[in-house]
């Protein structure tokens, strides 16, 4: 299988993209609106042209800035599904999938279970039917490289698990080199074996989820992974223990070495809530108000002060998060990373 490269710098209007990727499988790209991701399949695609660099699949050279090669996009070997699907509105399913390989439709709406929906335009579609034609669409031209767009924005949240399951097994049967970006960090550690935290049109931090939220390398990572982050100063102690007294008043302490000005990332699934103080192993505690009780499946997302935890449904009945009132949500020092602040 031929390895996707890009290393390329592409002006944007507010900064430069710059990128230095090499693809075998699944790589997301996460970071916030405007941040560049977009850009980076556009210019992979051959939509816009960097100002210099390489793209390659394998030995095939679609942009070599130096020796003046630049591939049309119909001349790269790669299969882009926009945000919106970008589907013809007055072509049918199957005439949408044959334009991009007559030869293939009726195996690709067989592949998708969407045969049936083969005499129906675009607009009848729901958003997960709409997905499956804009994948087989991208598969027909017989890629070499898959491109995705913001894949799931566009489902509601019912249709959205079931979609994000089926998506995940065709990458993984596939085996393309994939990007796929995205603004949602739950969606890129379920879909990619690596995730890129994209800012500004720079790699902030590159590697697998678990090393993302066990190691976030600055304040920006931290909290794009579902982090709180609290800011405090830091002051080490003769044990090795790190005493940080927060913004907002509260001590906490870390096993990790801080001084100065930090950011203290605790994750919200490392947070005990109760109703009463007691006495554990957890050496954090932060008492306050509950200022809101977000149910999220089977699990539950409560405000308290400054922090959020996530604890079960049944927890949160028992404790009666819902009626408000005070609380208090513990955490262990081995659990709180300090990472340095912008």
């Amino acid at each position: 299988m031929a390895t996707l490269r890009a290393d390329f710098t592409l002006p944007l209007r507010s900064f430069e993209l710059e990128l230095a990727l090499d693809v075998d499988r699944a790589v997301a790209l996460v970071g916030p609106s405007g941040a560049g991701k977009t850009s980076v399949l556009r210019a992979i695609a051959g939509l816009v042209r960097p100002r210099r660099g390489q793209i390659a699949l394998g030995d095939d050279v679609w942009l070599d800035s130096g020796r003046k090669v630049f591939r049309k996009p119909d001349e790269r070997r790669v299969g882009l599904v926009f945000q919106e699907y970008a589907l013809f509105p007055h072509l049918t399913v199957r005439q949408n999938v044959a334009y991009a390989g007559k030869d293939r439709a009726d195996e690709f709406l067989e592949r998708f279970r969407i045969s049936h929906l083969g005499d129906a335009r675009p607009g009848a579609l729901s958003g997960g039917e709409r997905q499956r034609v804009a994948l087989a669409r991208a598969l027909a031209r017989r890629p070499g490289a898959i491109l995705l767009d913001e894949p799931l924005s566009a489902l509601d949240a019912h249709t959205k698990g079931t979609v994000r399951a089926e998506l995940q097994e065709l990458l993984v049967e596939l085996a393309l080199p994939t990007i796929l970006v995205t603004h949602d960090f739950e969606d890129a550690a379920a879909l990619a074996t690596q995730i890129g935290v994209l800012a500004d049109g720079r790699l902030r931090q590159f590697g697998t989820s678990s090393e993302l939220v066990e190691r976030p390398r600055d304040a920006f990572v931290a909290s794009f992974t579902g982090a709180n982050l609290l800011r405090g100063q830091a002051r080490l102690l003769d044990d090795d223990m790190t005493l940080v007294r927060l913004d907002t008043g509260e001590i906490v302490y870390s096993t990790e070495p801080g001084d100065g000005d930090v950011g203290v990332v605790v994750y919200p699934w490392e947070v005990s809530v109760g109703r009463l103080h007691q006495e554990d192993s957890a050496m954090n505690l932060i008492e306050g108000e509950i200022r809101s009780v977000v149910r999220v499946g089977n699990r539950v997302r409560v405000r308290i002060g400054p922090i959020t935890a996530e604890v079960t449904a049944s927890s949160a009945d028992k404790l009666e998060l819902e009626r408000g009132g005070p609380a208090f949500a513990t955490f262990k020092a081995t659990g709180t990373r300090l990472v340095p602040l912008p």
